[in-house]
């Protein structure tokens, strides 16, 4: 099964069937294709799911709701589609047939009777429990709650009325009771997309035997859930591994994982030993990233440094600090992402000025780069101001700040605190997992202790890459994004690139295939009278950008919006008014 577009460029999710090769059992024979079923997808995420034949020879296909946010065609609900279901096909007569047994032949309405349990939002992984026969299926949440079900022939899983174990739209004269609850779920600040196993039946790890064993994406949690068959007994994490993206099983029944991140390997469960895992510093003060915390003095070995183009993050001040463990170093590009060590440490810290004069310390990130990838942790800083706590999950608080333009000259602000699943959502693969610290951001001037220098030819005088880089003035900078003497379309395009291209660019995990990073033709960001996919705000042939019309752009009006159609969405309550005037300027004058 596979996602592919027609000459048309319209998206389809379709199944082939390949004969074994006779001359090599483990290969198929290439001409044998059969298409057994496609499926028109209108939007471009949630395309594709899995598919496995159960115990009883039939073929179990999932297939998301069709895409974009809050399954708006409502197809999960609507049994007249294939999206947003379970099917359960014969595929022993080509292209198939409908098990006769199926839950929904014969209902008549147009209800397609392939389905075998419908409900589901994007069920990107399912598996049957080969002792049982129990199908468990992960589906990835909205932006609430991820959710684990045990599914049955005729259930109905509950999106989009439910998302997880929280209502999600009005029920429309059903009961609660009409809906599969979850066996288990579990909310953003953990993750933010579900990756469905396997019960474990090896015999390798013990300790698993008869766990659901499960992970989410975004954050490389790996969990073992143990149920009884009416309840669950305990969910416990036993593992990382970063960017997972499915699980499998061996002949053996052990459970094997695969990864973005793992270079082409796969990973294997061993029993744990050596002791308990040490627990991460709970406090600030107590990383030892700074030798007094309350005035943020830096242990030596961490370098201060600035950004050209900084990401808007609702109108806080920042800093930022990085430190590389004993010799080692960067990996420099001049264009591209840089490359750094196992042990390197990044660091940034956030400011809000309050109506009252005041400066609040609000957290401080701290991005680690381990031998499993790359972890954030925010500390949250205390009412005294005096130190930070780290946080399990994401939180938020709330602050009076000055603004001239509200009533009495101030008003309220929500700061959102990310959570762990947050930090990696965003820092992820394709953009080199390290957003801040490039050539473009990092060629300008700062103000060291001794006196100010171009940051590129101090870390190169520092000895701080893998080899001799030349002078700065030889290596691209972003510009300066009010210096009005650059010209219009650079700032712009620069802009794009910090705040929005670490999602959209090929292999980000934004769907859509947007490509805003800095040097992309302008003839190939997929974004420049193409038709918006997710969505149009209620903007009359709304298009992603439309030149000399930022009024029909649906990238601008994201970016004035503060509720869940909002770009960037995470943490972000307040617009960006300086970057909404320079892009949509830019739009208007042409997007050139």
């Amino acid at each position: 099964m596979y996602t592919t577009r027609d000459a048309q460029n319209d998206v389809f999710s379709v199944l082939d069937r390949y004969a074994v090769s006779t001359g090599d059992p483990d290969s198929a024979d290439a001409a044998s294709r059969v298409e057994v079923l496609r499926v028109s997808q209108p939007f471009t995420n949630h395309n594709a799911g899995m598919i496995t034949f159960g115990k009883d020879g039939y073929l179990y296909v999932s297939l998301g709701d069709g895409g974009a946010g809050g399954d708006p065609l409502n197809n999960a609900q609507n049994r007249t589609t294939l999206l947003g279901n379970i099917l359960r096909i014969d595929v022993a007569t080509l292209p198939y047939t409908v098990p006769a047994d199926n839950p929904f032949v014969g209902e008549g309405g147009g209800v397609r009777e392939e389905i075998w349990a419908y409900g589901l939002r994007n069920p990107w992984r399912f598996s049957f429990d080969r002792e049982t026969g129990d199908l468990w299926c992960g589906d990835v949440g909205q932006s609430s709650r991820e959710e684990i079900n045990r599914i049955q022939a005729g259930d109905n899983c509950g999106w989009r009325t439910y998302e997880g174990t929280r209502q999600n739209t009005d029920l429309g004269g059903a009961s609660p009771d009409d809906f599969l609850a979850p066996v288990h779920d579990y909310p953003g600040a953990l993750g933010r997309a579900v990756i469905g196993g396997y019960v474990y039946r090896g015999a390798r790890v013990p300790s698993l035997r008869g766990s659901y064993v499960y992970g989410d994406h975004t954050s490389g949690r790996i969990w073992a859930l143990v149920d009884d068959g009416v309840n669950t007994v305990s969910t416990t994490e036993i593992a990382h591994i970063p960017e997972v993206t499915g699980f499998g099983e061996d002949r053996n029944a052990d459970v094997i994982a695969t990864s973005f991140s793992s270079n082409g390997s796969l990973w294997r469960f061993v029993e744990p030993g050596g002791g308990a895992i040490p627990e991460f510093p709970q406090t600030l003060a107590a990383t030892g990233l700074f030798t007094d915390t309350g005035n943020l003095t830096a242990t030596p070995g961490l370098i201060e440094y600035g950004v050209n183009e900084p990401f808007w993050s609702d109108g806080a001040t920042k800093r930022r600090w990085i430190g590389l463990p004993g010799q080692t170093r960067i990996g420099f590009s001049s264009t591209g992402a840089w490359s750094f060590p196992l042990g390197t440490i990044l660091v940034k810290h956030f400011e809000l000025q309050l109506a009252t004069g005041a400066t609040r310390r609000l957290e401080t990130r701290v991005l680690i780069r381990s031998d499993l990838g790359w972890d954030g942790y925010v500390y949250r800083w205390n009412e005294a101001q005096t130190d930070a706590d780290l946080l399990s999950g994401g939180t938020t608080d709330v602050f009076q700040v000055a603004d001239p333009d509200a009533p009495g000259g101030e008003r309220e602000q929500t700061w959102a605190y990310p959570g762990r699943a947050d930090c990696i959502g965003c820092h992820a693969e394709a953009s080199g997992f390290v957003l801040g610290v490039n050539t473009r951001q990092i060629n300008r001037d700062f103000e060291f202790p001794l006196e100010p220098d171009n940051q590129l030819r101090t870390w190169n005088h520092l000895d701080l890459f893998t080899t001799d880089i030349g002078a700065a003035g030889g290596h691209p900078a972003y510009p300066d994004p009010s210096d009005e003497t650059v010209e219009l379309g650079t700032r712009a395009r620069a802009y794009l690139a910090v705040n929005c291209s670490n999602c959209h660019q090929p292999g980000g995990p934004a769907p859509g295939n947007m490509d805003l990073r800095f040097d992309t033709p302008r003839d190939e960001m997929v974004a420049i009278d193409v038709t918006a996919k997710r969505g149009d705000l209620g903007i009359a042939n709304a298009v992603r950008i439309r030149p000399g019309a930022k009024e029909s752009s649906v990238v601008w009006e994201r970016m004035r919006r503060t509720d869940g159609t909002t770009m960037p969405p995470l943490t972000h309550h307040v617009p960006d008014t300086f970057g909404i005037e320079l892009i949509g300027n830019w739009i208007d004058s042409g997007a050139n």
